[in-house]
């Protein structure tokens, strides 16, 4: 019964500082959004025609998020009743707009006036013998141009 309820609280601790932990990372992420509203992003392919470009330079930006305890508890959980497994998602929310923003600073910093054929990549790091995830790698890649 002991061991139960320091389970309880360990998991009502992992909850609170997880969930003010994603709250405060989406909060930076938006004030960096705004501050960037100028950079112009481009998905297309390299058979669209690219502005007046004197110089190119490819960028990257890339991160690891990891899953708090709570997270993990929880999507084993649902992963033993099946179906699909949300709690992740803001992870991966997260990693793909913190990819990007760090490609587009990078870009911003060295001069472009916008940035094509953006890609990203994202790879699932797994623990426990790949029973869970407790890691996101996300890279966002595109070429700068000025």
């Amino acid at each position: 019964m002991d061991s139960l309820i320091i389970f309880a609280i360990l998991l009502g601790i992992g909850y609170f500082f997880g969930a003010r932990t994603e709250e405060q990372h989406f909060r930076q992420l938006q004030k960096r959004e705004q501050a960037i509203h100028g950079l112009m992003l481009s998905t297309a392919g390299a058979k669209v025609a690219l502005p007046k470009a004197h110089q190119a330079q490819l960028f990257t930006g890339s991160v690891v998020i990891s899953s708090d305890f709570f997270k993990t508890f929880i999507a084993g959980v649902l992963n033993f009743f099946g179906g699909r497994i949300t709690v992740y998602e803001s992870l991966l929310e997260r990693g793909r707009r913190e990819a990007i923003l760090r490609m587009e600073e990078s870009a911003l910093a060295w001069g472009a006036d916008q940035v094509v054929n953006i890609r990203i990549q994202t790879a699932e790091l797994s623990g426990n013998n790949g029973k869970g995830v407790i890691a996101l790698e996300v890279i966002a890649y595109g070429t700068g141009v000025r």
